[in-house]
């Protein structure tokens, strides 16, 4: 009888657990794959409905494995979506990896996405809202800046490649078996067996880093875009960054991302016609471009800054495994991983190239700030518009990863759970998240700097996790399966990614402290 009465708590507690795993997991899911990126990951709210409908099952499920427990079953693995636990905990490999992580739920297969879909997603997270910083680049750059929009998007694309790869491995037969799920577990593979969970953790560091970096640089868009629209007012751009800050405060509040992230589809929309109406705008002062403006020659102290402005643009490494789960193909990956990245960097280049050709060297930060004062405060607007209701979703996802990691990692938690016994957050954690909206003000007033920002974070966590850790991982799993040119890319692609990132870092770095004393004094 004793027996039986621990069981049955020993199941209760579990199921409790997989419940608070499932909620969390589920959250990720979601926010689909916007939770990693560097900004436009975001657009994975198309697939909202999809994994509201998925998280549904897996609660019925974690209900039948509560019912299960009553009947003497013991400590029962949920996997939950692994894909989207961070920290590489939960259960390890999964059975069936080939479903992903939509498996068989109530005996019917989920629908997946196709590779259209896919290359959709793809496409959201490396045009995004930063492309306006482009232009920027080529000031300091020239042609060379133009070359390293067309390498850095081969070398994403092929690192892109090669991370899914480190995902497989061969079984007996010789089949490619899918065994591992996200960045984390590959980071973690790689450091196994003496250092199990030290990749993860740098993996978790880099994207915190990069996500909170990503929501000041929304701040800081915000505040310049606001200030430059509506010069006649006396209002400074610190001040418009306070007033968008009070805005985005109830993102502390938020349980779901469902309408946010709805909202944040539509304005992704917006977006790409607001890009077309830039270019249309150079395109009728074609007569007018400066040609003789783009050189070979490059700033030397500047130009490292758009190195990282460039690779910036083009970070999606951190949650292209997820979306290969999620593919109805996934044999369709490497297809789509191409088309979408020829299109990225045709358009960006056409985009940076005539924008630059229409204002040469007094070319802006954030181009729109460009425009001609009547059409300038719209298109502004929008941007704004979309700044904010895209904020929430790289907040949000911080937050969770940082809630995972130090708050509810079980026993090995640093600090207390900031959930209540019934789910509730508590109080404590509440003004947690309010103090990661006000630092993210207080970095955008004191460092109000798009371009500096957006060079620092391509150089230090877009380099990292697009060029270095996706090279390294492929060498250390898979070395004695690669040819020699195989070998020789990944070496190259370190070498010089980590040259690209430490030059770029450094100038950044020393562009930043320059502006944050000048603020200070000011």
């Amino acid at each position: 009888m004793a027996t039986l009465i621990r069981s049955k708590i020993s199941s209760a507690a579990t199921s409790v657990t997989n419940k608070s795993q499932a909620k969390v997991s589920g959250m990720f899911a979601r926010m689909g794959f916007q939770a990693a990126t560097d900004e436009e990951a975001l657009g994975f709210a198309s697939c909202d409905d999809l994994d509201y409908e998925h998280r549904q099952g897996l609660q019925m499920d974690i209900l039948k494995t509560e019912d299960g427990g009553a009947d003497g079953v013991g400590e029962t693995d949920v996997e939950g979506d692994s894909h989207y636990q961070r920290d590489g905990t939960g259960p390890p490999p999964y059975t069936s990896k080939d479903d992903g992580m939509c498996a068989e739920l109530g005996g019917q297969d989920r629908p997946r996405i196709t590779a259209w879909e896919a290359g959709w997603n793809v496409t959201n997270a490396i045009q995004g809202m930063f492309v306006l910083g482009l232009p920027y680049a080529i000031l300091h750059g020239g042609y060379l800046g133009l070359f390293l929009i067309i390498f850095a998007a081969v070398v994403c694309c092929y690192t892109g490649k090669i991370l899914i790869a480190c995902l497989y491995e061969e079984n007996e037969d010789g089949e490619l078996v899918r065994v591992r799920d996200s960045y984390v577990d590959i980071a973690n593979a790689c450091c196994t067996p003496r250092f199990p969970k030290l990749g993860g953790r740098i993996v978790n560091v880099a994207q915190i880093i990069e996500l909170v970096m990503t929501c000041i640089l929304y701040v800081v868009v915000s505040g310049n875009l606001m200030y430059n629209s509506f010069p006649s007012l006396p209002v400074s751009q610190k001040s418009w960054s306070i007033i968008a800050t009070a805005a985005l405060l109830p993102c502390a509040f938020l349980k779901n991302l469902k309408a946010v992230s709805k909202f944040s589809l539509l304005c992704t929309l917006a977006h790409f016609v607001i890009n077309i109406l830039v270019i249309a705008y150079c395109l009728s002062r074609a007569r007018d471009w400066a040609w003789d403006k783009v050189k070979f020659y490059i700033d030397v102290k500047k130009f490292p800054i758009s190195i990282g402005i460039i690779v910036f643009s083009y970070t999606s490494q951190i949650f292209l495994p997820s979306l290969e789960g999620n593919m109805q193909k996934p044999k369709e990956f490497h297809c789509m991983m191409n088309w979408t990245h020829i299109a990225a960097c045709i358009l960006k280049g056409l985009f940076a190239l005539v924008a630059y050709l229409t204002w040469a060297d007094e070319t802006k930060e954030v181009i729109t700030d460009n425009l001609p004062s009547t059409i300038r405060a719209v298109v502004n607007i929008f941007l704004v518009a979309k700044a904010l209701l895209s904020y929430p979703l790289p907040f949000f996802a911080a937050v969770e990863v940082i809630e995972k990691s130090l708050f509810q990692d079980g026993g090995r938690a640093i600090f207390p759970n900031c959930y209540g016994g019934d789910g509730r957050l508590k109080a404590w954690g509440l003004t947690l998240r309010c103090a990661l909206v006000v630092f993210t003000l207080l970095m955008a007033i004191y460092v109000p700097h798009f371009a500096l920002l957006m060079g620092l974070t391509g150089s230090l966590t877009g380099a990292g996790l697009c060029f270095l850790l996706p090279s390294l991982f492929h060498l250390k799993l898979l070395w004695r399966k690669l040819l020699w040119h195989q070998v020789f890319f990944d070496v190259s692609i370190f070498v010089i990614g980590g040259i690209c990132s430490i030059s770029g870092f450094i100038h950044s770095l020393e562009g930043l402290i320059e502006a944050f004393k000048y603020n200070i004094q000011d």
